[in-house]
């Protein structure tokens, strides 16, 4: 049996809460809604550390399908999806812009 592959670094840890659903990142204070509240890992040690509080809550039925996501980092500190997958999870629903997370942290 192989060991799934870490994503490169800098990553973040991404899931779904269990009673609604939302996409939720591992933040300073448990699990955020926002992405820009995420910790974000770069080191192995730090990932490691993510990894296990994935699966402590996991473990304590708060989210489900926790997993690294890799991201950049934008100049303001901001965490970036380098896939177009996780980016979409941190925005909402790509087909009604006013509706989502990206309706909630519109910015000026």
């Amino acid at each position: 049996m192989s060991v799934p592959r870490r994503p490169p670094l800098p990553v973040i840890l991404i899931a779904n809460d269990l009673l609604d659903g939302d996409v939720v990142f591992a933040a300073a204070q448990g699990w955020s809604r926002d992405h820009r509240d995420a910790l974000v890992a770069h080191s192995d040690a730090a990932a490691d550390a993510l990894e296990a509080a994935g699966r402590a809550a996991l473990l304590a039925q708060r989210v489900v399908d926790p997993y690294l996501v890799d991201v950049t980092e934008a100049p303001d500190g901001e965490p970036v999806p380098r896939h177009y997958r996780e980016r979409l999870r941190t925005l909402g629903p790509s087909n009604r812009l006013d509706l989502g997370k990206q309706a909630e942290t519109q910015r000026p």
